[in-house]
C-alpha cells in the first residue's frame, strides 16, 4: 500500500463526506465545504498519478481503483447536483452512460490482453467536468452563463471522447465473439 494507492483510498473516503456536506443544507455554508472537499479530492488524483509515474510505484490496484475513484467521485457529485436541480438529469445520465461504455470496452480489451490508455479527449473531459462540478456548487447567479457554456462543453467532450475511444480502439470490438 503504497503512497499513492493511499491518496486514491482517501479520495473514495471523501466522497461520502462531500455528498454530505453538499446535501446538508442546514449546515452553515456547506456549499463552500462541499466545494472544498471536492477540489481537495480533485486534488489528490492528480498528486496520486503524479507520485506513481515519477517513483515508478504504478500498481495493479491503482491501475484499477484509481479511474475508478475518478468516476465515482465525478458521477456523484454529477447525480446529486442534478437532484438538486442544478443540472439536467440527462445530461448527467449522457456522461455516465459513456462512463459506462468505455468501462464495458476497457474490460472486452482486458480479455484480449490489451490496456487502453487514457486519451487526450478523455482527460480533457475529466477536468472540464471538474470545472463543472466546482461552478454548479457555487451555485453563483451571475456566473450562470459561464456555466451553462462549461455544462455543454462537457456534454460535447463526453461524446467526442467516446467516439474518439470507440474509433482509436475499434479492433477491440472486431476481437469480440
Amino acid at each position: 500500500m503504497n503512497l499513492p494507492n493511499k491518496l486514491t483510498i482517501l479520495r473514495m473516503i471523501m466522497i461520502p463526506v462531500f455528498l454530505f456536506f453538499l446535501l446538508m443544507p442546514t449546515i452553515a455554508h456547506n456549499d463552500w465545504i462541499a466545494l472544498a472537499i471536492f477540489i481537495l479530492a480533485s486534488l489528490t488524483d492528480l498528486l496520486d498519478g503524479h507520485i506513481a509515474r515519477k517513483y515508478a510505484l504504478i500498481t495493479n490496484f491503482g491501475k484499477f481503483m484509481d479511474p475508478l475513484a475518478d468516476k465515482l467521485l465525478v458521477c456523484s457529485a454529477l447525480i446529486a447536483l442534478a437532484g438538486m436541480g442544478r443540472m439536467p438529469s440527462w445530461m448527467v445520465i449522457l456522461i455516465i452512460a459513456r462512463e459506462f461504455i468505455i468501462s464495458g470496452f476497457r474490460l472486452l480489451a482486458v480479455e484480449q490482453g490489451l490496456v487502453i490508455a487514457a486519451s487526450f479527449w478523455g482527460k480533457l473531459k475529466t477536468n472540464v467536468q471538474i470545472v463543472l462540478v466546482c461552478l454548479l456548487i457555487m451555485n453563483i447567479e451571475g456566473l450562470w452563463l459561464i456555466t451553462e457554456i462549461v455544462m455543454w462543453l462537457a456534454i460535447i467532450l463526453t461524446i467526442v471522447s467516446l467516439m474518439d475511444y470507440l474509433y482509436k480502439n475499434r479492433s477491440v470490438m472486431g476481437s469480440v465473439r
